[in-house]
């Protein structure tokens, strides 16, 4: 089916993200009509056949995408990334146990508070002191705690783990807003887990990859709702999940592969950062917040130099076609999400206003 739209728009928004146009395609027919069952996806149960097949495969290109060891599972929950915050601790934190932390900003910082509804969250490291504009180096992660866990980019204040830390205990990352955007050494994580509504699909959904033989060394009574194994068990959706979603992840993901994969989007999303980066440093005008060499692949931002200047400058942005490039409520500024999905071309499309902006204001 066709889906007509009135003029081309440019979605920079940080999330709900941008996602293929093929995508919307497919997952609009499914509303209508899955495969030809004469049910839609959003009314077929998730114990059918259909649906668990689309379980199945959503999950096996999680992993073919990642290239993740064949014991490492993956399950789709509800609750956000934000649940994920809480069910880090719960799965891997002792009884009196302690979490090793980077705070890189709000998220990071939301991760850490529900830590220590668990026991002791130790921050090794943070950029608080500079507004979380780089990414802390030079810290140990001890020998001594349970975990240790960090944020891999930062949407808000556009900040990326550049390497990606390894360390004595097992490694948790929130990779949210980069997932599926660069390769991953799976085998470095205990859990790598992500929020589907920056590059793989509707919210509604978070993706959990683990390595089983990391869990159940707590001591702790977990709530099933809790326990990771629970729900990987085989056969085991332990309650509904997300349907829709995790349909158009298996969506998303399947594109990603017809593109040629994680390589492919890496080089894409470099070129697509790198235009803009450039533009932003060459007019006067603008100013990256971020430190260049911390600066993310996925969420750029920046600044008018003269605020004065903002309300001709979204004037000028708006009447292009170009939405969501407001910066964060709690930063103001401007931000760009340069999303898996995103093309080139939408890019070019708000370089030239800056340029355009420039040569009207210099």
């Amino acid at each position: 089916m066709a889906i007509e739209t009135q003029m081309k728009v440019h979605n920079f928004s940080a999330g709900p993200c941008i996602l293929p146009r093929e995508v919307f395609e497919k997952a609009a027919q499914a509303v209508l009509d899955l495969d030809g069952s004469g049910l839609s996806i959003l009314e077929i149960s998730h114990r059918s056949k259909p649906f668990i097949e689309v379980m199945e495969k959503a999950r096996a290109l999680v992993k073919e995408l990642l290239g993740a060891p064949e014991r490492y599972q993956v399950v789709f929950l509800g609750g956000g990334a934000s649940m994920g915050f809480h069910l880090v601790p719960q799965n891997f934190m002792k009884t009196g146990g302690r979490g090793a932390y980077v705070n890189t900003g709000t998220w990071a910082k939301r991760a850490i508070a529900e830590a220590k509804l668990a026991g002791e969250a130790v921050v090794l490291a943070s950029s608080e002191d500079s507004n979380f504009n780089y990414i802390p180096k030079g810290y140990t992660i001890p020998a001594d705690v349970d975990y240790f866990h960090f944020t891999s980019n930062n949407t808000i204040v556009g900040t990326q783990y550049k390497a990606l830390p390894k360390g004595p205990v097992p490694v948790v990352s929130d990779m949210s807003s980069d997932i599926f955007s660069r390769p991953v050494n799976v085998s470095d994580f205990a859990l790598i887990y992500a929020g589907a509504q920056k590059n793989m699909g509707p919210a509604g959904a978070t993706m959990y990859l683990f390595d089983p033989e990391a869990l159940g060394k707590t001591g702790r009574k977990l709530s099933p709702m809790m326990d990771l194994a629970n729900h990987a068990a085989k056969d085991s959706m332990y309650n509904t999940p997300p349907v829709f979603p995790v349909y158009v992840i298996m969506l998303t993901l399947e594109w990603l592969r017809g593109i040629g994969g994680i390589a492919e989007i890496e080089k894409r999303n470099a070129a697509k950062a790198g235009l803009l980066y450039d533009t932003i440093d060459r007019l006067p005008l603008f100013e990256g917040t971020a430190a260049k060499e911390d600066r993310s692949l996925m969420n750029a931002t920046f600044v008018l130099k003269d605020k004065n200047l903002e309300p001709a400058f979204d004037e000028l942005w708006k009447a292009a076609g170009i939405s969501g490039i407001r910066g964060h409520r709690s930063v103001g500024g401007y931000r760009a999400s340069l999303y898996n999905a995103l093309p080139l071309e939408s890019v070019r499309v708000l370089t030239d206003v800056m340029e355009d902006f420039a040569k009207r204001n210099g």
